[in-house]
């Protein structure tokens, strides 16, 4: 009997001493990001499937609303508390670089090499003195949607391919009622939108501007051929009469509504129109110039390793980073939110470029640029306002375009002095 409790205490001493060694290295981190519904199911599937593989590793997942999200994080990361890891959007990592809240990913995991190797070149944004301080699962690009039913009403069977094919399109899309007025588009414009990204690297590229210099800190778009790129757009609705900005408020709005024969928009918009009952839509690539020059634009949301991420919640932390942009995880986000791998290897399968929905958008990656913004809403406000002058007091889009190349000028450089 004693033999047989002596045997029985060594037993739950050993169970014990097992079950405090795998508790010691036990770690939990934070993960968050803001609220978009299937971004929340992938990354739930994702951490699943990390904690699978790596059961000392718990991540907690967090999210919030997108106008509540930057405020969070200011308030959590310089107190300690918040995320170890989180999600940002690509124009907003100075600022947090600026602020030492994020943390450089360790080169011998994130070797700048691989990085550049491995994904697509518009990631190259992210790299602050040699070393990479975020990645991203997935990038974006912008295509061109079309109604099928309006389009077949015209006589057309496809597409354009070029910006003449269409705003010839566009002419025979639009209709009036008997006073004239507009009551169904062309094609939408607005640069509340995605428009001032289109104009931004793909019309001024296209007619033969470099919108930026010295690395986006310098403005160029007020060129001969900037100002050309400008007078197409703003003629879209002052000489072709195919568009009115600002129609039913919200570009995406009249093309959801089937009131628009074409529109302009990000990869993150088809989640949206798969849900548009009556609504029969398709996706093309950006026209290409008269001289068949292609761009685009890509964007991204990074992951990043906050501050708050030391010793072994740091090991955590890379480890997921790791898993969050393989090409596992690019290929499931392509699946449940329709954003585009990051990696031209998952990208670019044959099966992804033959997808209807998402080929086309992923054609635009190859020549896709990533406009390196300091104050996206200021920036953009500027477009906005420069297409307003033009559009409701009558200036020459010349002249407008150039008090818009000033006064974004002028933020870039109140935003990035030293």
């Amino acid at each position: 009997m004693t033999r047989f409790k002596t045997m029985a205490l060594g037993a739950t001493t050993s169970l014990a001493t097992l079950m405090a060694a795998q508790a010691a290295q036990a770690v939990e981190i934070e993960y968050w990001q803001y609220i978009f519904d299937t971004r929340v199911q992938a990354m739930d599937t994702l951490i699943e499937r990390f904690q699978e593989e790596n059961p000392g590793i718990t991540v907690r997942h967090s999210t919030f609303p997108l106008a509540d999200y930057r405020t969070r994080l200011a308030a959590a990361i310089p107190a300690g508390q918040g995320p170890d890891v989180m999600q940002l959007f690509y124009g907003w990592l100075d600022a947090y670089v600026d602020a030492d809240l994020v943390q450089p990913l360790p080169s011998d995991v994130f070797a700048p090499e691989m990085i550049e190797a491995e994904f697509f070149p518009m990631v190259e944004a992210m790299k602050r003195d040699g070393a990479y301080m975020a990645l991203p699962t997935a990038v974006r690009s912008l295509a061109l949607f079309y109604n099928n039913r309006l389009m077949a009403e015209a006589g057309f069977d496809a597409p354009p391919e070029t910006l003449e094919e269409m705003v010839e399109m566009a002419r025979a899309m639009t209709v009036r009622d008997n006073s004239g007025n507009i009551t169904q588009v062309g094609i939408t414009t607005g640069m509340n939108a995605q428009d001032h990204h289109w104009f931004r690297e793909v019309l001024t590229r296209q007619h033969g501007a470099e919108p930026y210099l010295d690395n986006y800190r310098t403005v160029n778009y007020a060129t001969p051929e900037g100002i050309a790129a400008f007078e197409f757009y703003t003629g879209l609705e002052l000489t072709e009469e195919v568009s009115v900005s600002g129609f039913m408020d919200e570009p995406q709005a009249a093309f959801r509504a089937g009131r628009a024969g074409m529109h302009i928009d990000g990869s993150f918009r088809i989640g949206a129109l798969e849900g548009t009952r009556g609504l029969d839509w398709g996706v093309a690539p950006l026209p290409l110039s008269a001289d068949g020059v292609a761009a685009n634009y890509g964007s991204y949301w990074i992951n990043a390793i906050t501050q708050r991420a030391q010793g072994e919640r740091k090991d955590a932390a890379v480890k997921f980073m790791e898993f969050i942009v393989s090409e596992e995880a690019m290929q499931l986000w392509l699946d449940v939110v329709g954003e585009l791998p990051a990696r031209p290897s998952v990208a670019l399968t044959e099966e992804n470029l033959a997808n209807p929905v998402f080929g086309p958008f992923i054609e635009g990656l190859d020549s896709a640029h990533t406009t390196l913004f300091v104050d996206e809403t200021a920036q953009r406000q500027v477009l906005m306002d420069a297409v307003q002058r033009v559009l409701l007091e009558g200036m020459s889009p010349a002249e407008s375009l150039t008090i818009a190349q000033e006064a974004e000028q002028e933020i870039i450089d109140r935003l990035t002095a030293n």
